[in-house]
């Protein structure tokens, strides 16, 4: 009798990260309670390293080009959706209108609530990186993010802040809030990198 892990590699190759599980259903996580936003309450935030720090609203946000993701999302807990549809503005389309200083390596991400979370610039300026509005055929629902949550599909979906509402470009990586908490501070599903 094959076991839940091996029926998914069986299923789906090596797209399954070591020690996941497959589920159909998508959990909610959350640190703290969820954010009750009105896009027209919404700004995203552009500050730290960078030549003019500025902020957008939900309309010149929206009018930024977009793009269709299909990805699968890992989470450190040990669950992974495969198949998933993103849709929303692409980070290095958002990076053209972002001048940053020299030196510049990183990223905190911050979120409505207070969530932190880091990336390096070579995990973040990605082609298949959304700061994403939509999942499936809505717009992303508050309990998973929306109305804005970063997508970064390539590590653990802790990464994938939820509820964006910064981004602070830093000289050097720098903890966010669950790295702080022992977290692994890059978090590569594909080396299992859960926790420091």
């Amino acid at each position: 009798m094959l076991s839940r892990r091996n029926k998914d590699r069986e299923r789906y190759g090596d797209r399954v990260p070591p020690g996941q599980k497959v589920v159909e259903d998508w959990p909610v996580l959350t640190y703290g309670g969820t954010p009750k936003l009105e896009t027209k309450d919404w700004n995203l935030r552009i500050i730290g390293d960078v030549e003019e720090e500025t902020s957008l609203n939900w309309e010149q946000f929206t009018s930024l080009p977009t793009a269709k993701v299909h990805c699968d999302i890992h989470c450190v807990t040990s669950w992974s959706r495969m198949d998933q549809d993103f849709e929303g503005v692409v980070v290095p389309e958002l990076m053209k209108h972002i001048q940053l200083k020299p030196g510049a390596a990183a990223v905190m991400v911050h979120s409505y609530g207070g969530y932190t979370t880091n990336l390096l610039l070579s995990d973040f300026i990605r082609d298949n990186n959304l700061l994403a509005y939509k999942h499936g055929d809505g717009p992303l629902p508050a309990e998973h993010g929306g109305p804005c949550r970063l997508l970064v599909p390539h590590l653990y979906f802790w990464k994938s802040a939820k509820w964006v509402r910064g981004l602070e470009f830093l000289p050097g990586d720098r903890p966010g809030f669950w790295e702080q908490y022992g977290y692994h501070i890059r978090g590569d599903p594909w080396n299992e990198e859960r926790y420091s």
